[in-house]
């Protein structure tokens, strides 16, 4: 993710880590073994400043309001070296405490971003984040854990700044060092072999298991391990279709997380995970390169996120809640990633607009603030209204896009050609998902939570009804939906639908 004005891609790592986490208290008490959990998301700054869509302090209002009546009780603001890192980061706070209803903020540094423009291996860079840690930790929107000012990151495993290893660099030059020893709960995302947490002593309070939110161990290359050999990506059998849902929905990494945390000494062992809709980019080697082979991990840029990812890794979460204490969502406005939930603005990477106008995923937004009241309280509320979510790619996954330099991303292979849908009902019901005058399903549903899917037709679109008592309560049929056989560009971004009753 991570994008500003001197955007750096630092790539995703599928690595294995961990930790057993306590509950917190609330969002500015000390971690007291209580129920309380939070839900936040992650909100790139980058994309705030600059350019002509550049957010107001009445942006950010809008923002934290608009995520505050979903159930959300904070963002993590991804910085990073820009110019105006600090005047919008000020707005955040200041909106924050203007508004008053106890939204809370933290730093989640971008190490990747400021290893990008600045040395990781020089003092000077561990100087600059700690003079802007140092510079919003006593803001009154400021979450504190523990008595202390929470700070998270992205990236930083290879930083020493100058010590004489990453361990012993996070620890002098910033946990330890005089100018924030004593002040900040440290949950960083690094992305190393977790088995090295131990080495963390006096500089990890805990963990953020950034790519908790994807497989991203789940490619078309290893297939065949979850799959069987010789297994037919465009047509699962049903029992192949279990075993990539299991897989999606595991908990596995999770928990190795959590143990290896649990080795770390004189720790809080505070866990944080992470929950995404999607993920998709597409850029070429004369923006950012991340299609393909992405510098320097070689990782795919399409992960696995059918299967109704974003509801069943909430599931997960919400069934293992007493391991975690923090829902990070990835994200509010990672655009260039396609894992964005809330609404589209500010300034989006050069080149992304091709598949995120038009794009709009609220609708994930929409339905969020039942989970995230679940997780948080341990049962799932009562449905006040019928919702009807569904989600599809833009054309066929073996669609030959005209007009498109680059080909279709590493991994699209795992895709399936399936509008996906879920529905929160008030009462039974009747659902019906259309993609053409031919192809539909018709599923009985029930009071609660309910995850539908039917295959797409080219050429088609998404509609969806549902009714009770021979009365149509909800129909979702959007304008600007066709399932396109002959693109001219490849999109694997989601169009998403919503309606409620």
């Amino acid at each position: 993710m991570r994008y500003s004005t001197s955007f750096l891609w630092s790539g995703f790592l599928a690595t294995i880590a961990m930790v057993r986490a306590s509950p917190l208290a609330s969002s500015s008490q000390t971690k007291d073994g209580g129920s309380s959990k939070l839900v936040v998301a992650h909100h790139i700054v980058g994309l705030t400043g600059g350019g002509n869509n550049a957010y107001t302090l009445d942006t950010w209002k809008d923002d934290i309001s608009l995520a505050f009546s979903k159930g959300i009780d904070g963002f993590a603001l991804n910085v990073g070296p820009d110019d105006y890192t600090y005047a919008q980061v000020g707005y955040a706070y200041q909106a924050a405490k203007e508004l008053g209803n106890g939204f809370k903020l933290f730093l989640s540094i971008d190490m990747a971003a400021i290893g990008g423009s600045k040395n990781c291996n020089s003092p000077d860079t561990a100087a600059y984040i700690r003079n802007l840690t140092n510079a919003f930790i006593a803001e009154d929107a400021q979450l504190v854990v523990d008595g202390k000012a929470f700070v998270s990151t992205f990236a930083g495993e290879a930083c020493t700044f100058g010590e004489a290893d990453v361990f012993t660099g996070w620890n002098r030059q910033f946990t330890q060092h005089p100018d924030i020893a004593g002040k900040i709960h440290f949950v960083p995302s690094f992305f190393l072999d977790i088995q090295q947490f131990h080495n963390f002593k006096g500089v990890m309070d805990g963990d953020f298991n950034f790519n908790g939110a994807w497989r991203t161990d789940f490619t078309t290359a290893n297939a065949g391990s979850v799959l069987g050999n010789g297994a037919d990506l465009d047509h699962l059998r049903p029992n192949q279709q279990s075993a990539v849902a299991d897989a999606l929905g595991s908990f596995k990494i999770d928990q190795w997380h959590i143990e290896q945390l649990a080795r770390v000494e004189n720790s809080a062992h505070t866990y944080m995970t992470s929950i995404a809709p999607w993920f998709f980019t597409h850029f070429g080697p004369d923006t950012y390169n991340k299609n393909v082979s992405p510098v320097p991990c070689h990782l795919p840029f399409i992960y696995d996120c059918d299967d109704h990812l974003y509801v069943r890794r909430w599931e997960t979460i919400i069934a293992n809640r007493d391991k975690v204490d923090i829902v990070q969502l990835l994200t509010w406005n990672d655009y260039g990633e396609s894992h964005y939930i809330g609404p589209i603005k500010g300034n989006l990477p050069p080149g992304a607009d091709a598949w995120v106008n038009g794009f709009d995923h609220q609708g994930f937004l929409e339905i969020t603030g039942y989970f995230a009241t679940w997780f948080k309280t341990g049962k799932a509320p009562k449905i006040q209204k019928d919702h009807l979510l569904m989600w599809a790619r833009p054309h066929p996954k073996r669609a030959q896009a005209s007009s498109d330099p680059l080909p279709p991303p590493t991994n699209y292979e795992l895709t399936q050609d399936q509008l996906w849908a879920v529905v929160l009902a008030t009462a039974p019901g009747t659902v019906t998902l259309t993609t053409s005058g031919s192809t539909s399903a018709k599923v009985d549903v029930k009071a609660g939570l309910n995850r539908v899917n039917v295959t797409l037709s080219p050429g088609g679109y998404m509609r969806g009804t549902l009714k009770r008592k021979n009365k149509t309560v909800l129909d979702v049929k959007p304008r600007g939906y066709k399932f396109d056989s002959s693109p001219a560009k490849y999109n694997f971004n989601v169009f998403v639908a919503h309606g409620s009753s």
